[in-house]
């Protein structure tokens, strides 16, 4: 299938695939921010989801490649959604106890800065007929750390994408730390690639190497 929302995330599944490059998460726009989330995993994703497709798709900006306004409305999710320090701890699996806090911090932010230029790339390319499914939850209902599975559509009648979000109820409020696009997972990808560059040039030189290819 060659539809727009198809090769969104076949695009996706590729930066996931190659080196030190991330994935299609859906990010939540100033509807969400403004508002208490859902304290129900399914409900968070799915008002998180619905909310920034309605706001990209009514953004002319965001249609046109702003790519200033679309790292804005990114950003602001990464900050609000998504549990960068154990994102980032996972994914350099032994070696974050390796690392200095300062090294900690700096890998941190670097990895974060790779994920806001993919995610700002990959969201010019929602179309006004893209929507989101929620599946029915499967697990303990009680659960502090769940997996909210989803379906995306080009349209009603195209075949869905996978994209899944690992998530763990934190004082805050649900917080993303994991996303499977096509079942291949953002913190096992990475983790490999990671230990590659750690293996190679220290933690430093994964840092350095992640900074380069966010300019």
């Amino acid at each position: 299938m060659h539809s727009p929302i198809s090769s969104l995330f076949a695009g996706i599944k590729r930066l996931l695939q190659s080196a030190l490059v991330a994935s299609g998460v859906m990010l939540a726009g100033p509807a969400v921010a403004q508002t208490a989330p859902p304290t129900t995993p399914n409900a968070f994703i799915e008002q998180v989801v619905d909310s920034t497709l309605n706001q990209i798709k009514n953004d002319p900006s965001i249609k046109m490649g702003d790519m200033v306004r679309i790292s804005e409305i990114v950003d602001k999710f990464v900050t609000s959604y998504v549990n960068f320090q154990k994102m980032t701890r996972l994914a350099s699996g032994r070696h974050w106890r390796d690392a200095t806090p300062e090294q900690r911090t700096a890998l941190a932010n670097a990895f974060r800065g790779t994920l806001l230029r993919t995610y700002s790339g990959a969201f010019t390319r929602v179309e006004n007929t893209t929507s989101n499914k929620v599946l029915p939850f499967r697990g303990d209902p009680n659960a502090e750390d769940v997996v909210v599975r989803t379906q995306l559509f080009r349209n009603a009648n195209s075949e869905p994408t996978q994209l899944d979000y690992r998530m763990e109820k934190t004082p805050d409020g649900w917080r993303i730390y994991d996303v499977n696009v096509e079942n291949v997972w953002l913190i096992e990808n990475y983790r490999n690639q990671f230990s590659q560059q750690i293996n190679e040039n220290g933690i430093d030189g994964l840092i350095l190497a992640l900074n380069t290819r966010n300019k």
